[in-house]
């Protein structure tokens, strides 16, 4: 019997770590699943090799097993010995009737090699009269996007689209963030035998806004404000993401002095009373096309400040 190299399978070496296993099996999983290559018999056996690799190597008893037996396996199968005189082998041949399949045995149809059974055991658990259990496996994720504006993630929004021919209505709750991923569970691709179906996963893309800046939870904006205010003080109006409104401006305020506004930044997705902060920076306006009153009066404030 072959041995079964279930790292080579997955693209992988022995010092895989458990991220790295779950990340290459998905990737692989979602290449070669029968919901994208109906009919594909060579895609079809390929995913059940992948998920036969994914059974055992997830598994760190399995992984510990299948590890000590790659080093006797060659040795084994030529000489009915293994390699090292300290390796049981009854221990493999109680529980998966040995190296070798009897005469007398016949194949059953189901899901897992000669190989795998022949470490693990006919079937698995609960599975009756020793036949290979059928294995469920979750359904395809699948996957779509969605583009909204920053006004439409600071208040919520929803959304209708088609995914694999479906046509779905979207809640996204106010404080979506850009490349945020919404899932939609169950919504995916059919189980297999019993499996769980798959979900959706929605990636949302917030377009650029032309006038405010968004980091985490807070917002940046510029704030015009007049050259007599700024200087004077006074009140300025002020645009935010939930409309205009009127704030108080220091006198003797400078050029881009930043205000902070609390609570008026982006809500936290699923807590809608929380909030973060506006920060308004100050842009003052210089006035054009002054009178020639306005000339004067200048003048007079510029002698003015050479005097003192």
């Amino acid at each position: 019997m072959e041995y079964k190299d279930y790292y080579k399978v997955l693209g992988l070496d022995k010092t895989a770590t458990d991220d790295a296993l779950k990340k290459a099996y998905r990737k692989l999983a979602v290449k070669y699943h029968p919901d994208k290559n109906p009919g594909n018999k060579a895609a079809e056996e390929k995913f059940k090799e992948l998920s036969e690799a994914y059974e055992v190597l997830k598994d760190p008893e399995k992984r510990r097993k299948y590890d000590e037996l790659g080093e006797n396996w060659n040795q084994y199968q030529q000489s009915g010995r293994p390699q090292n005189e300290n390796f049981d082998w009854s221990k493999w041949q109680g529980a998966g009737g040995g190296g070798r399949r009897g005469a007398q045995q016949f194949e059953e149809e189901g899901d897992f090699s000669d190989f795998f059974e022949s470490i693990f055991g006919q079937g698995r658990a609960g599975s009756a009269g020793g036949r290979r259990a059928k294995r469920t496996m979750a359904g395809e994720d699948y996957q779509a996007t969605a583009e909204i504006s920053l006004e439409e993630a600071f208040s919520g929004t929803k959304r209708q689209l088609q995914v694999n021919g479906a046509v779905l209505e979207i809640n996204m709750l106010p404080g979506v963030k850009n490349g945020q991923t919404l899932r939609l569970k169950g919504k995916g691709g059919k189980g297999v035998n019993g499996g769980p179906d798959g979900n959706i996963l929605i990636t949302v893309h917030v377009t650029p806004h032309p006038r405010f800046r968004v980091e985490d939870t807070d917002v940046y904006c510029d704030a015009p404000v007049d050259l007599y205010t700024a200087i004077l003080g006074g009140k300025a109006l002020v645009q935010t993401l939930k409309g205009s409104i009127r704030i108080d401006i220091p006198a003797e305020t400078e050029n881009d002095r930043v205000l902070r506004l609390k609570g008026r930044g982006m809500p936290v997705f699923g807590k809608p009373d929380t909030a973060g902060d506006l920060y308004l920076k100050i842009k003052v306006i210089l006035p054009k096309k002054l009178t020639t009153k306005e000339h004067e009066l200048f003048q007079k404030l510029a002698q003015e400040r050479k005097q003192d």
